[in-house]
């Protein structure tokens, strides 16, 4: 079965962005796109009966809105397969629901309620941070949001919460016909024994190859499943989250793991996705890892 590209819209300028990352998501894999609009409108306006010809105008703007939003994909690519949707109950809980038969979500950075200095929409992580599928938050600078760069930007965590972003990442970049560049962050203790600086370079060396290692065994299968898949393996000495908020200036997309929180509901989202969830200068992918 064809899962969707599901969309988030409601009208703000951020979900405009999204619609028109996902339309140029969904021709490059050949996917359907659905767009929706989730509000309880019926909570707060009342429910109006079957019979009355009048309905809330929440409800006309919600229909107004994701109306615009297929014409505007439409326009953007004529041959799109589009559905539209309005749903009465909260963007999050709507989304996660659509997640359960969706490809992967797309949200903007900032949502029509969102106050003007938030830098990342309550919805937006909120829904990164328990979908069930990869969720893109469509967020950055215009040469991040055109993909004019022609590279992804993969951060490699550790091995058990990375697996499915790393596919995820390959299908990716071979869809787009970019590189792939993948950045493995390492760093020393804070405070180490003090010695001879031969000793200090010796185990500089020694947490580099193990780096190294961890994107050896990361990427070998992968490697071999997509071997027309241009890849740049780089381990850099320094906090994940600011070489890869760094390294996102030249990149289309960043794609992040996450992994399943042991009784919990939702994924352990850490400091390095918090961070390009709201700094990234180009869209993030969170891919979630199976428990």
């Amino acid at each position: 079965m064809e899962l969707p590209l599901v969309v988030g819209v409601d009208g703000s300028n951020g979900s405009l962005h999204a619609v028109d990352w996902a339309v140029d998501e969904a021709a490059r894999h050949g996917l359907p796109l659905r767009l929706i609009y989730a509000s309880l409108w019926e909570r707060y306006e009342g429910v109006v009966p079957a019979t009355s010809p009048e309905r809330p105008s929440e409800q006309a703007l919600a229909e107004y809105i994701v109306g615009s939003a297929a014409e505007r994909a439409r326009r953007r690519n004529a041959d799109a397969r589009i559905a539209t949707d309005t749903i009465p109950a909260d963007a999050v809980s709507a989304l996660l629901e659509e997640g359960r038969r969706a490809t992967a979500l797309v949200t903007g950075s900032r949502g029509r309620g969102e106050l003007t200095g938030l830098l990342l929409g309550s919805v937006g992580l909120a829904v990164a941070g328990r979908a069930p599928c990869p969720v893109i938050v469509v967020r950055g600078d215009r040469a991040g949001l055109a993909g004019t760069h022609g590279r992804i930007l993969l951060g490699a965590g550790e091995p058990e919460a990375c697996g499915e972003a790393v596919r995820f990442a390959f299908r990716e970049a071979e869809a787009r016909g970019c590189t792939l560049d993948v950045v493995r962050a390492w760093r020393r203790p804070a405070y180490e024994p003090p010695g001879h600086r031969a000793a200090a370079q010796e185990s500089a060396r020694q947490y580099e190859e193990r780096a190294s290692a961890v994107l050896d065994a990361l990427l070998a299968g992968a490697t071999a499943d997509h071997p027309a898949v241009r890849t740049s393996r780089t381990t850099v000495e320094g906090p994940a989250r600011k070489v890869l908020v760094h390294r996102s200036a030249a990149a289309d997309l960043v794609i992040l793991g996450a992994r399943r929180r042991s009784g919990h509901f939702g994924l352990q989202l850490g400091r390095v996705s918090h961070t390009l969830l709201h700094h990234a200068a180009c869209p993030v992918a969170v891919v979630p890892q199976p428990g």
